[in-house]
């Protein structure tokens, strides 16, 4: 039962062979130093709360064995630790196992905690299966916690002892032992479900109220709701829950797929692991005008990411008849003419002007620019990439500009892309051909979205090509875009945006945005093979 990475022919297993392949890819090496770095514990939560008496029998039954059992989250970060084994306990905390350190893959390798969070599936590794010379006189059995409601992979149980005191039984009782924190959760669930049912029957005992109830493996709406929202908007509203702290509320403005803007407001329910979620109907009409913004003399500047829709913005405010400058044209005319076909534009005429992408302006066009604008009664929009430059070579531009307008990028309005992705088909296909099911557009809702609105409508695109009509789901994507991403936490979305902003700045220099972030290019690399930065 407990054989070594070989099978009898000599051959590496596969499993193995595959988990070493992928901690190679993440800069890793057989006799580097393991980064036991040590991190925040999570003190409460589900995984705990259902875990922690079932921790405490298993713990009671090895109370005679040398080893020690281990419980880790979703991000192979350990978050309790339980060995009856005085001198055993404290040479794992001498070796830096200690609540807090995380066992990923991409941390220390093949290991009986990150490979089965990894693959989804129970895994024994013992002595010279670990990728890591260091662990090699472990053996250890690890298998992944699964909830019985959501499917989502919770954490993971490991049990480890010294190479050759390994007892038969242990994978069997570590397999028990996740059976009954998974139970634990199911009821868990049924409780937190129980309460927030509590408070959505509380909330709707007027039918005419449209409001919702969002948990885990939960939705329920009043008839109001129904009515309201149709199934990519009831996907938008999901996308605004998972997205708030449970200690805080949240309003969000959100337009619906047939076009009527409404406020959303999420109050979490305590004990729910779910909100409540108040859909209040605006009145027609903007908030303010397109030109309200865009005074004569005082320019409006529109800041945005690539693909987030600036030329869009620029045109609803300057007009269908606004005459337009692209500073990128000055790659091929030279900065010469374009400036002085900028200066040769009257500048008492009444057709607004549009110029686009100023951060690609070097300080030759920015002066005579400035001048121009200083001069000129024309109604203008400028547009910008977001950036230094702003307060740099281009502040004098930004300066003169009477409003700024800053366009979210496409993954801080998570909650717009189901209604941006169905109307997006609508216009490829036409109306009521095809449609995106509810799941599809779930896991477009997760993806990263570093190409913003042009980038979803290139995958809108090649999923109209593929299926013009029925039901789109989510094998229909492309094979970039049809799987939840990494990273799934907060903190993870945050890294990989610094990280690809610093590279950005660096203009694509990997080693110079590694100096900027004040990591080495290994580190660097690494975070972005673990984050899926490419």
């Amino acid at each position: 039962m407990y054989g070594s990475s070989q099978d009898g022919a000599g051959k590496v297993r596969p499993e193995i062979e595959s988990s070493w392949s992928r901690s190679r890819l993440n800069g890793l090496h057989r006799h580097g130093a393991p980064a036991l770095d040590q991190g925040p514990v999570a003190g409460d939560g589900i995984l705990v709360r259902a875990a922690r008496p079932v921790l405490d029998r298993g713990q009671a039954e090895l109370a005679d064995a040398r080893c020690v059992l281990v419980l880790a989250d979703r991000e192979a970060r350990i978050i309790d630790i339980r060995c009856a084994d005085a001198t055993f306990g404290t040479a794992l905390t001498a070796f830096g196992i200690v609540p807090g350190v995380r066992l990923g893959e991409e941390q220390v390798g093949t290991n009986a905690v990150g490979t089965p969070l990894e693959t989804g599936q129970g895994l024994l590794v013992r002595g010279t299966d670990h990728f890591m010379t260091t662990f090699c006189e472990f053996a250890c059995y690890g298998h992944p916690i699964i909830h019985p409601i959501t499917r989502r992979i919770e954490g993971v149980v490991n049990v480890g002892a010294p190479l050759g005191e390994e007892h038969p039984l242990f994978a069997a009782l570590v397999r028990r032992i996740v059976r009954d924190i998974e139970d634990r959760l199911r009821l868990d669930a049924t409780r937190t479900q129980r309460r927030l049912l509590a408070a959505f029957r509380t909330a709707a005992r007027s039918s005419r109220r449209p409001v919702m109830g969002v948990g885990r493996g939960v939705v329920l709406a009043t008839p109001a709701a129904l009515e309201l929202l149709s199934p990519a908007d009831h996907v938008a509203v999901q996308a605004c829950v998972e997205g708030m702290r449970s200690d805080r509320e949240v309003d969000r403005h959100l337009t619906l797929v047939c076009g009527r803007t409404v406020r959303l407001r999420c109050a979490p329910v305590d004990g729910a692991d779910g909100a409540l979620v108040d859909i209040v109907v605006k009145r027609s009409g903007r908030r303010g005008t397109d030109g309200a913004d865009l005074a004569v003399g005082r320019p409006l500047l529109i800041v945005g990411e690539l693909g987030s829709g600036r030329t869009t913005e620029a045109r609803r405010a300057a007009g269908p008849d606004a005459f337009v400058l692209d500073a990128a044209d000055a790659v091929c005319q030279g900065e010469q003419e374009w400036t002085k076909g900028m200066a040769a534009l009257p500048a008492g005429g009444a057709c607004p002007l549009i110029i686009e992408n100023i951060q690609l302006m070097s300080e030759r066009m920015t002066t005579p620019t400035v001048e121009w604008m200083r001069a000129t009664r024309r109604k203008t929009v400028l547009t910008s990439t977001p950036g230094e430059h702003l307060d740099g070579v281009h502040a004098p531009l930004a300066a003169l500009c009477g409003a700024r307008r800053d366009l979210l990028p496409l993954r801080r309005r998570r909650h717009d892309i189901p209604r941006l992705a169905q109307n997006m088909l609508t216009d490829e296909v036409g109306p009521e051909r095809a449609r995106m099911t509810g799941d599809s557009l779930r896991v477009l809702a997760a993806q990263p979205w570093p190409g913003n609105l042009a980038e979803l409508r290139r995958v809108v695109r090649f999923v109209a090509e593929r299926r013009s009509v029925g039901d789109i789901v989510p094998s229909d994507l492309p094979a970039s875009h049809c799987g939840v991403p990494v990273p799934t936490s907060p903190l993870l979305q945050a890294e990989r945006e610094v990280i690809v902003a610093a590279i950005k700045a660096a203009g694509g220099n990997r080693l110079q945005a590694a100096r900027a972030l004040g990591v080495s290019r290994s580190t660097l690399y690494n975070r972005m093979r673990a984050l899926r930065v490419y």
